[in-house]
């Protein structure tokens, strides 16, 4: 008997996976299925039995299975989803997957600051663009590399500069992340906007958002010679005798905005904290790199400067300080703050690298060769956002009836098993509701002050969960 009544979600997700081998589709859902279930188990521990133990194995060292097609259903499902809204963030972020103790696993790269370095850890690396609504509801992956760091060839020489090629630099993820998820929703109503980290500010960035009329708010990390406006409303631009941070200091505060910002650890819901920001913020123009061919290329381009500092710090905390570079026009202390609001939602993708890596343990993942490793931590960032969506669903859309993501079987197993009853409500319980009764299972105790239920009690509730409803289908099945 199916445990899951309408269409499981894996397949769903799954349904347009192709790699001219039925028995691989079947596979690659069975497995997606296997790992959402149960987070925190190794591969022998999700599968049934030796059987599809091994077939799990092949599966992961299979050379017909690219990344690309493993992760392509997916994708589109995440397009769809993504359609559905006017506008969405595209963030972007790096995260470093270290097997370095996993000294039999062949063909892995270093992962450390010095990439030359022999000693330097041993992994893989993986950078993602993460959709996520305005109301911060992650909605899935739009564009994913996992790739090993190699060393650059030197591709010109003009005088005593050494010049590479754009795509031989490691920083062309992000280039490659922007113009991939344009791409996705080009024929769409629904407009990206790309949010990054300071290691997405570099020049190269703004000119290529310019070109494709692309919207994108990045955290500065340069401190450059920029061009100020010189009064406001005025189209007239003086190059600033101070650099960019010091220019900003000294603009008058433009109001203060109250942010959430997550714990140290990272987990949304576990405590997070209050933050008042002050907001600054100015017209601006970047000055291109010395030695860049396409000068003229920014010269008309208005960019905007947000600079946020925190105010009030709690005693034992590090103040908060962004310098948002966005294309987006701000006019207003409310069009900033829009803006500082969408960048805070950054800590999203945190969020699911660390649902990979403390939920999933997929650092523990002994497959033998970096590239059965890739596919694996493909098809887990799949298993991880499911995970995160169910987190974020009870509190984007709390009212919902909790059978957008629960079987039948599976709320009233829910309930009865929480509640010591089968004398369940006429109606589905909420998604809000459902949320909590999970979070309960895997140890959030729900009192009034414990806010939100966080990742970790839901993903280990989401566990137990999936083995009640097997026990509770079993026992119905006669």
């Amino acid at each position: 008997m199916k445990r899951i009544l309408k269409v499981a979600w894996e397949e769903n997700e799954y349904d347009t996976v192709d790699f001219n081998d039925e028995r691989l589709e079947k596979r690659a859902v069975n497995l997606l299925k296997r790992f959402s279930a149960e987070p925190e188990s190794p591969i022998n521990q999700v599968c049934l039995n030796w059987a599809e133990t091994k077939a799990a194995y092949r599966f992961f060292k299979n050379q017909k299975i690219t990344t690309s097609s493993l992760l392509a259903p997916h994708i589109a499902k995440t397009d769809e989803r993504a359609k559905q809204y006017k506008k969405i963030l595209a963030i972007q972020d790096t995260t470093f997957f270290n097997y370095t103790t996993h000294r039999s696993t062949g063909g892995l790269g270093n992962i450390g600051r010095r990439g030359s370095d022999p000693n330097s850890p041993k992994g893989l690396i993986m950078h993602t663009v993460f959709a996520v609504t305005l109301e911060g509801l992650p909605l899935g992956i739009l564009n994913q590399r996992i790739y090993l760091r190699t060393l650059r060839k030197r591709a010109s020489k003009e005088g005593s500069k050494l010049r590479f090629s754009a795509k031989d630099k490691e920083s062309y993820k992000w280039v490659e992340g922007l113009i991939n998820s344009n791409y996705h929703l080009e024929y769409s109503e629904c407009t990206p906007i790309t949010v990054c980290d300071r290691e997405g500010d570099f020049y190269d960035m703004f000119e290529l958002a310019h070109i494709l009329k692309s919207s994108v708010i990045i955290r500065a990390q340069h401190d450059r010679m920029v061009l100020m406006e010189q009064r406001p409303g005025l189209q007239t631009y003086q190059k600033s005798e101070k650099r960019l941070w010091k220019t900003m200091k000294s603009q008058r505060c433009r109001g203060v905005l109250c942010v959430e910002i997550p714990s140290r650890g990272g987990e949304l819901g576990s405590n997070p904290r209050i933050a008042q920001l002050e907001l600054r913020y100015s017209k601006i123009k970047i000055l291109p790199p010395q030695g860049h061919v396409n000068k003229a290329i920014l010269n008309k381009a208005i960019l905007y400067v947000i600079y946020v500092t925190e105010r009030n710090t709690p005693s034992g905390e590090t103040p908060l300080e962004w310098m948002l570079i966005t294309n987006i026009t701000i006019r207003t202390f409310e069009d900033a703050a829009e803006k500082v609001k969408w960048y805070s939602f950054r800590f999203r993708i945190e969020t699911l690298h660390r649902i990979l890596k403390s939920g999933f343990l997929v650092e523990n993942c002994r497959l033998g060769t970096a590239e059965s490793l890739t596919r694996y931590l493909t098809l887990m960032s799949v298993a991880a956002w499911r995970i995160f969506w169910i987190t974020m669903i009870g509190r984007v859309s709390p009212n919902t009836p909790c059978t957008s993501f629960l079987s039948d079987s599976e709320w009233k197993v829910l309930y009865a098993k929480v509640y010591q009853t089968h004398n369940f409500p006429a109606h589905p319980i909420s998604t809000h509701k459902a949320i909590h009764l999970i979070g309960r299972l895997g140890g959030f105790l729900d009192r009034k002050s414990d806010g939100e239920p966080g990742v970790t009690s839901l993903w280990r509730g989401w566990r137990r969960l999936n083995d009640l409803a097997d026990g509770w289908d079993i026992s119905t099945a006669a």
